[in-house]
């Protein structure tokens, strides 16, 4: 097996740079449309062998060194107790969002073998196809993430409930962030028993917060699910989205990678986050709209950048977006591996 990713997250010494897309399985590979174009997408995170098969695409597709689970990180939100739907102009959307102790208690911590058996089947079918190619990543949201879709319901612009609770019932807030941590780590550990050689926190929005929100309300919570995850001998991702701010916090998580938005100077972030964690990062994914020779360019740069890092992991600064031409993807992912092998 290509274990190239694996020992780029301990620090260890490799070869080239490794390389993966988050969201490279998706909507911007027409393989991946054809797919979709014949069952929902709830249905497609739920049945094993077609969320196996799209996960396997962009491994094909682009050569990337690391497979990620196709899911969603609201699969989990819903085997808690709410009614889950995607809308193609809203996006996800939580029927009654929790906002109360009496929505509080309703939400269980579910066993993910009794209520969510299709992820763990997934892996399994993923484990075995690509024993000989590349490692499988599993993934959750951070509690914060998931936190801000159970109590707005689904996107926010201002996440206006979302705060309103940390300020005027931080009780309540703490016991639900206690449940979804619960949650989160007991799905984690069933992709890791299941097979998942890696896993990454997605916060996609802890970077909405002030620095001392972060750090003395949500933070901890980061923390506890990390160390709670580290019994198990795979490499543990953060990946804040919008993190600038709040990045000399965060490293300070455990985790053994720390995932870097487009926003953050690579140079910078990896003198901030020192040799304890290996860096993952850090393209703007709208570069990839732009001709080769920038994108190699900028490749170039991130790599450069990132030279100083216990290890670095390429990637994207955030998901890759529906409309990117395919062959762009696949130009970056060639540059990697030739120009960090030069």
């Amino acid at each position: 097996m290509n274990d190239i990713f694996i020992r780029a997250c301990r620090g260890e010494k490799v070869e080239y740079t490794p390389v993966w897309l988050m969201r490279q399985a998706g909507r911007y590979l027409s393989e991946y449309r054809e797919v979709r174009s014949k069952v929902d997408f709830l249905t497609l995170c739920k049945t094993p062998e077609l969320a196996a098969k799209v996960t396997l695409q962009p491994v094909d597709i682009l050569g990337v060194d690391a497979a990620i689970l196709f899911s969603d990180i609201l699969i989990c939100v819903e085997a808690m107790g709410m009614h889950l739907e995607f809308s193609e102009k809203k996006g996800p959307v939580l029927g009654e969002p929790v906002r109360t102790k009496a929505g509080v208690d309703r939400l269980i911590i579910p066993d993910t073998e009794d209520s969510m058996p299709f992820v763990l089947d997934t892996i399994k079918i993923l484990r075995r196809e690509l024993e000989q190619r590349v490692p499988l990543i599993g993934f959750s949201g951070a509690p914060f993430t998931l936190a801000t879709y159970i109590i707005e319901g689904g996107s926010s612009k201002n996440f206006v409930f979302t705060k309103k609770m940390m300020y005027q019932n931080p009780g309540l807030f703490g016991a639900l962030m206690e449940k979804i941590t619960s949650t989160v780590i007991e799905y984690l550990s069933a992709q890791i028993k299941a097979g998942a050689q890696a896993v990454q926190f997605f916060d996609s929005w802890a970077g909405i917060l002030s620095t001392y929100d972060y750090e003395n309300i949500i933070f901890p919570y980061v923390k506890t699910a990390i160390k709670a995850l580290k019994k198990f001998d795979v490499p543990i991702f953060y990946f804040v989205n919008d993190c600038s701010g709040i990045l000399h916090i965060a490293k300070k998580c455990g985790a053994d990678v720390m995932g870097i938005d487009w926003r953050v100077d690579m140079e910078k972030a990896t003198k901030m986050i020192g040799k304890k964690m290996s860096v993952q990062g850090n393209l703007d994914p709208l570069v990839l709209f732009g001709p080769k020779e920038q994108i190699e360019e900028r490749v170039q740069d991130i790599l450069n950048k990132g030279e100083s890092a216990r290890g670095h992991i390429f990637n994207l600064g955030h998901g890759i977006l529906p409309e990117t031409p395919v062959e762009n993807a696949i130009a970056m992912v060639e540059a990697v591996h030739r120009l960090s092998r030069a």
